[in-house]
């Protein structure tokens, strides 16, 4: 039995270099064990890289190597597993990904999807806070986060290219990101929750409060998008539950301040009135 332990920085690429000589020597999905360091020791134990020669090549379609850097970051159980799995079948079988009622294809597209949405959830909900020192010549930025999935590495490039006008520094439970003149480092420590506030969270909870529409309020779709989960690490979050315990109360003093208008019977009876005064 090969058991394969992955670091937490670089997984993708530990992946892929050790799955590629894996089924280049023709090793079976069921013979390799995955895991990830810090994990609990597997009863095998880890054993040494495969060093015989290569006994075929390996190719896959242009689609799998981004499914499988998804799977990588992956908390579900089994996704290292899958994702060989998937990488021995597809060297005989180049349209097996075309096949969504195949078990592994479904089980990776719904994996993929999670990560998908939890990449989507940290775009939405990151909120940078200043923390530029006097004299600085570029400003800087701090944010928590709390992720599902193992997903820093893969949501990087999008805030570099969002915010690459600042210093900034992503800090998650297990991973801080850190974006500097420029350029993007990784550093894997273990950090605990943090509290973090600046003098702006007043003024965007001002401005939430104003934009919020109790009239289109509705609670389950709202929470769908902003779960409760993320709601500790939002300024504005404080605000929600106030805002729709007083929304039924505010649509009902919106509708009488708003202006009464003749029903459309009575325009066109007026019209006809006036085409029949002229």
């Amino acid at each position: 039995m090969q058991v394969v332990t992955l670091p937490r920085l670089g997984t993708f690429d530990a992946w892929r270099d050790r799955a590629r000589g894996l089924a280049r020597a023709g090793v079976c999905d069921t013979a390799v064990t995955w895991q990830m360091e810090g994990d609990a020791v597997s009863l095998f134990g880890d054993t040494a890289p495969v060093s015989e020669p290569p006994l075929r090549d390996i190719t896959v379609p242009k689609a799998f190597p981004a499914l499988a850097k998804q799977l990588c970051a992956s908390r579900a159980p089994g996704a290292f597993d899958l994702a060989y799995r998937l990488l021995v079948r597809l060297n005989d079988r180049p349209g097996l990904l075309s096949n969504r009622a195949d078990p592994d294809v479904d089980r990776a597209e719904k994996i993929a999807k999670h990560i998908r949405r939890d990449m989507h959830k940290m775009k939405a909900f990151v909120r940078f806070r200043e923390v530029t020192p006097q004299g600085a010549n570029r400003r800087q930025f701090i944010s928590w986060f709390e992720p599902d999935h193992r997903i820093e590495e893969l949501i990087a490039p999008f805030f570099s290219r969002r915010f690459g006008d600042m210093d900034w520094i992503i800090v998650t439970p297990e991973v801080s990101t850190r974006f500097d003149g420029g350029t993007v480092s990784f550093e894997a420590v273990k950090t605990e929750r943090m509290e973090l506030s600046d003098e702006t969270e007043e003024l965007w909870r001002t401005y939430y409060a104003n934009i919020f529409n109790p009239a289109r309020l509705k609670v389950k779709a709202m929470q769908s998008e902003m779960p409760k989960k993320y709601w500790k690490n939002l300024p504005e979050a404080a605000l929600i539950p106030g805002l729709i315990a007083d929304a039924e109360a505010r649509v009902h003093e919106m509708r009488k301040a708003a202006p009464t208008l003749p029903p459309l019977r009575a325009a066109k009876v007026l019209n006809r009135q006036n085409k029949d005064d002229n």
